[in-house]
């Protein structure tokens, strides 16, 4: 079927060429202009250039003729038979056909980052490359997420926590941290859902969100975190073991009471060691061993779990038999005695009791014994009272205390001693201060495994649904679990029993099995199992976090941790962490190893919440998570809860963590090698924005990006405050374009004299734009004259492309009794604005303007005569965006004359704002010739006569105010009453003949009086006038109620001899409007149909 071809000329070219449509052009030479409602805005009336036929017209349709048939002949001619794609051969190599990118995405597959480049699928030699397990959410992110979540300080600190800040207080302590880990996780998850996570995790999203110095800065801290959690999790495990498992198997025995710590911390250096090596012998064997043992781990955490429920819910039935012996109120270890009691009756006769010989010198009844010990009586009471016992009542509030005091009962009645610290007693003591801050710090490891998956992500089927789901599902259920544990620690347990921490009061037991059901050593084994399997997700996920980071090359020093076994398996990067680790176990202290793991976590959760809210609110095109949950209030939210809680838990190691990532930012900003990711921050504030004015300096802005770029000329009065505030609230209502604002003002004088007045006026405009809340920037010149000041900031204001393109100011309000330079200030500024091709924006009646509390529901009105860029259709759009003009409508009246069909011309423009994307009511007003009225006849000779009498005569400014007073209530007067109207004869003056006579005498030039009443109007001042009255009272007819009115502002006249009677064309044109903007294009395109 053949193929029609339409040839459609098409004129794109500049206004005035030959047939282009456009305001300059059109008109034959020599022709006559007629007299339409144009003159009045056009004081240039330029004739345009021949018309005629569009040069190459004739040639383009011979062309197209010849292609056509060429192709057709070739077509029947077999040579592009089957060839339907012919058109785009040439471009196969560079755009490829849809097919074939549709079929590489279906074949794409996420590749191991670190084993594989996911751009490579095959060796050099062309074997296939050995791929690594592919896991799904529950086994890849659920798991090791709920593994790390639930592992040591559930077990091993959380009873303690309860115990030591109450319920209240550790409910408080829970909820902000798991707040903390939700928030971050669905920040994280919308990272992670948009586009591929390669394996790196968290490293991967902040540094493609951030930039590779924030990155790299933050990724290290991260693997640190992770590092020194599995050394957190080895020394749980190791406690448990000897604590609780096999105390006797200690390396290193105390001697005495006071070498107890001493023994301890160097049993978990020995133990932890061995316990680090044997886990990274498993992780080395390969990352599908640990998971399979990760099945059996968690097995033995929902095992544990469920002991504890089942035996909450027993304590209810029969609370399990685990006494505690109080000496007064003072809580002591059972260990070393069999009977709470002081003494006992042995066949009739009282004999002392174990518990006796440690508090006195002799186990006669007369021996010496410890004052405390005498004065106090023993008593026994059950640990676990039960859920129903009603003991959640005394655990509501937290008991903090130094190292070394004694554990005590809340509310039991004892006599006090004074006596000194004796180790050899059997108290229970606090083994470390204790106070709210250190225990947010010491808990907040417990929240720390959200990451667990995303580390892994290189090894997750699909990263993008895993890491979301994975993570938010185990978030919330560990975040129930802690939260019900807390209440029902509390209900259930004794308060001394909940602070002695490693169970010493109830035979070394560990203090959540005694709560367990059937045994405790369900929690025991189970506790174990856990912190063994947390260690081992963290020696999988920080190996392979330091080898993405490696990978990446922006450390040149960490680059021999990139390599790894022919499956992928980091060993040089399991190596650096095994060593890190180990200083984490030297310390061997879990309570001080907790602190830092938690900053290092912390930073790291900032930033990914930080790039979550900075993505949203960029909204960058790349930007389109999959994962819909999120906005930036929640990134910003969880970035300020980050923070909190760093300086919270420690404000030293906070600062800590904080210098080293800042020298890690500078040592990959300078020495690191150059990456580009997209939105990474790149280099300084100051660099990025003299980058920025360089490249917009380089080419105009398209008309798709231009914007207001506001330069706001104010008046500061006597005592250098802005005289007109309302013209700052009319700046901060336009500024839905985001445009660069300057709020400038001039005093006259020099430099050297009123410098200080300058810096003061320039606080001062800066404190009314802070009131009003216009953000931009201030600026006060002094110079010679206002005439200069303002000729200097229309061309001067501004720094390369970020210059104004706009100017903004009052309309001189009673410039008739003004100076003349008031007014003629006014019309340079008008000339200049246009010399200069900057858009103008004039306001009348300012102080009338809303300010920005209001709220107005009227309407906008733009009476649309002449196009000069769009700027009258778009300035009340962006007005609109702004909640004090949001409810008002928009409506737009165009002019109409003898020739025009105004039914097409409402069409016409109904059509061109649908295609703007602008809501607005249209409406043509029909303005057809008449004749030249007498009221119009007699303001232009009024208007005149008054201009040639003050051009005549010296007055004083009282004077000259009182006659243009007068002169203005005449035309009042007799506009209000046509019936009145008197003939142009017949204007009655207030010059008296013999005044004139007076004042010509005092001149060498003048004009008669018999010349001053005979003179004729101007023929073109009253064509002008005749425009500016029709007009005017067309507006008040369609306008008058309208809230604001925006009009097109005419051009001034060439002549300087025709200033004044400018300025009363515009004053007839705005008289009894309340709130009118003039507008005057800047001579370019400010709006466009095209997106």
């Amino acid at each position: 079927m053949p193929t029609n071809f339409t040839v459609v000329p098409v004129n794109d070219g500049p206004p005035g060429l030959p047939g282009a449509p456009g305001r300059d052009g059109g008109s034959p030479p020599g022709a006559a202009v007629p007299e339409t409602l144009d003159s009045v805005f056009r004081e240039e009336e330029d004739s345009g250039n021949t018309p005629g036929t569009p040069p190459g017209r004739t040639q383009l349709t011979n062309q197209v003729k010849d292609l056509y048939s060429s192709l057709y002949n070739q077509e029947t001619g077999g040579y592009y038979d089957g060839k339907n794609m012919a058109l785009f051969e040439e471009e196969i190599d560079s755009h490829p056909m849809v097919s074939s990118l549709l079929n590489k995405l279906a074949n794409y597959t996420n590749l191991t980052q670190g084993v594989r480049e996911h751009e490579e699928a095959e060796y050099e030699d062309g074997a296939p490359r050995v791929t690594g397990p592919q896991m799904g959410t529950f086994i890849g992110v659920y798991l090791p997420c709920m593994q790390n979540i639930l592992g040591v300080i559930l077990f091993l600190r959380l009873t303690w926590i309860v115990g030591t800040a109450g319920v209240l207080g550790t409910f408080a302590i829970v909820f902000m941290c798991c707040a903390c880990t939700m928030l971050t996780a669905i920040s994280m998850s919308a990272i992670a859902t948009n586009g591929v996570v390669p394996a790196g995790g968290a490293y991967y999203m902040i540094s493609r969100s951030l930039g590779p110095e924030v990155g790299g800065a933050v990724g290290l801290c991260f693997y640190l975190g992770t590092t020194f959690a599995g050394s957190l999790y080895i020394l749980g495990t190791i406690e448990i073991l000897l604590t609780y498992i096999v105390p006797s198997s200690g390396v290193f025995v105390a001697a005495r009471p006071e070498d107890e710590a001493w023994a301890t911390s160097n049993n978990l250096r020995v133990y932890g060691s061995a316990c680090l090596a044997l886990m990274a012998l498993v992780v080395f064997v390969g990352v599908k061993y640990v998971n399979k043992l990760a099945l059996v781990f968690l097995a033995c955490v929902a095992l544990s779990l469920m002991a504890i429920y089942a035996g909450v819910i027993r304590t209810v039935i029969e609370p399990p038999d685990f006494p505690i012996c109080l000496l007064g109120n003072r809580s002591m270890k059972n260990d070393k005695f069999d009977k709470c009691a002081k003494t006992e009756l042995v066949n009739n006769e009282t004999q002392t009791t174990l518990l006796w010989a440690l508090f006195c010198n002799g186990s006669h009844l007369n021996a010496t014994c410890d004052e405390y010990f005498t004065l106090n009586n023993v008593t026994e009471m059950p640990g676990i009272p039960g859920l129903l016992s009603g003991v959640i009542k005394d655990n509501l509030w937290g008991s903090y205390g130094p190292a070394g005091v004694f554990v005590e009962r809340r509310g039991s009645v004892s006599e006090e001693v004074q006596e000194n610290l004796v180790m050899d007693k059997p108290y229970v003591l606090n083994d470390i201060s204790t106070f709210f801050t250190l225990l947010v710090g010491i808990y907040f490891p417990s929240v720390t495994g959200i990451m667990a998956g995303s580390n892994r992500s290189g090894d997750l089927r699909d990263a993008q649904r895993s890491i979301p789901v994975g993570t938010i599902l185990a978030i919330a259920t560990t975040s129930l679990i802690y939260m019900s544990c807390v209440v029902l620690f509390g209900a259930c347990i004794e308060g001394v029993l909940l602070r002695d921490k490693f169970g010493a009061s109830v035979g070394k037991n560990l203090v959540i099995g005694t709560l367990a059901w059937p045994s405790p050593w369900v929690i025991v084994i189970g506790s174990f199992f856990s912190c063994c399997g947390a260690g081992l997700q963290s020696l999988t996920g920080a190996p392979r976090l330091l080898q993405a980071i490696a990978r990446d090359g922006i450390i040149p020093a960490l680059q021999v941790f990139g390599h790894g076994k022919a499956n992928g398996e980091p060993t040089w990067a399991l190596l650096m962490t095994v060593g890190i680790c180990e200083i984490g176990i030297l310390i061997a202290s879990l309570d001080a190893v907790a602190p830092i793991l938690s900053m290092f976590f912390l930073m790291c959760y900032l930033f990914v919440n930080l790039a979550c809210a900075v993505q949203t609110l960029l909204r960058t095109p790349a930007w389109r998570p999959r994962f819909k949950f999120y906005h930036w209030t929640l990134s910003f939210l969880g970035m300020s809860l980050c923070l909190s809680l760093m300086f919270i838990s420690s404000w030293y190691y906070a600062l800590v963590a904080m210098v080293i990532a800042g020298c890690m930012y500078k040592y990959i900003e300078y020495r690191g090698a150059v990456k580009e990711w997209g939105d990474g921050i790149r280099g300084l504030s100051l660099n990025a924005a003299r980058y920025a004015l360089i490249r917009l300096e380089e080419a105009p802005p398209h008309t798709k990006n231009w914007r207001p770029q506001l330069l706001v000329l104010c008046k500061l009065d006597s005592d250098l405050e802005v005289k007109h505030p309302r013209l700052l609230s009319l700046t901060t209502q336009m500024k839905a374009g985001k445009g660069l604002t300057i709020v400038s003002s001039v005093l006259e004088g020099t430099y050297m004299g009123r410098g200080a007045e300058a810096k003061t006026g320039e606080q001062r405009l800066k404190a009314a734009m802070q009131e009003e809340k216009t953000k931009g920037f201030s600026h006060v010149v002094v110079t010679s004259s206002l005439r200069d000041g303002f000729s200097l900031l229309v061309q001067a204001a501004g720094l390369g492309g970020m210059k104004h393109n706009t100017v903004l100011l009052a309309w001189p309000a009673g410039w008739r009794g003004a100076p003349d330079y008031c007014w003629k200030n006014f019309i340079e500024t008008v000339r200049e604005t246009t010399s200069a091709h900057q858009a103008l924006l004039v306001a009348k009646n300012i102080d009338r303007f809303p300010g920005n509390q209001q709220r107005l529901e009227g309407t906008v009105d733009v009476w649309w005569i002449v196009h000069d860029g769009g700027l009258l259709m778009l300035l009340p759009f962006l007005l609109k965006q702004h909640k004090v003009w949001k409810q008002c409508r928009m409506r737009i009246f165009t002019v109409a004359q003898m020739n025009d069909n105004s039914i097409q011309m409402k069409k016409d423009l109904q059509m061109f704002l649908y295609q703007l994307r602008l809501d607005a009511q249209v409406e043509v007003v029909e303005m057809h010739e008449s004749d030249i009225s007498a009221f119009t006849y007699e303001k232009t000779l009024v208007m005149e006569q008054r201009s040639q009498m003050l051009k005549q005569m010296q007055l004083s400014r009282n004077e000259r105010q009182r006659e243009a007073q007068l002169i203005h209530d005449l035309n009042t007067a007799s506009h209000c009453s046509s019936s009145q109207r008197a003939a142009p004869e017949q204007v009655q003056m207030t010059w008296t003949k013999e005044k004139l006579i007076t004042e010509r005498n005092r001149h060498r030039e003048g004009v008669g009086v018999k010349d001053l009443f005979s003179m004729r109007p101007n023929r073109s001042n009253v064509r002008r006038m005749h425009t500016a009255v029709k007009l005017n009272a067309a507006v008040l007819t369609k306008s008058q109620n309208a809230e604001l009115v925006l009009l097109n502002m005419p051009g001034p006249p060439r002549n300087a001899e025709g200033d004044q009677n400018y300025m009363e064309f515009l004053e007839v044109l705005m008289e009894g409007l309340e709130r009118v903007l003039l507008i005057r294009g800047g001579g370019r395109e400010v709006i466009t149909i095209y997106s």
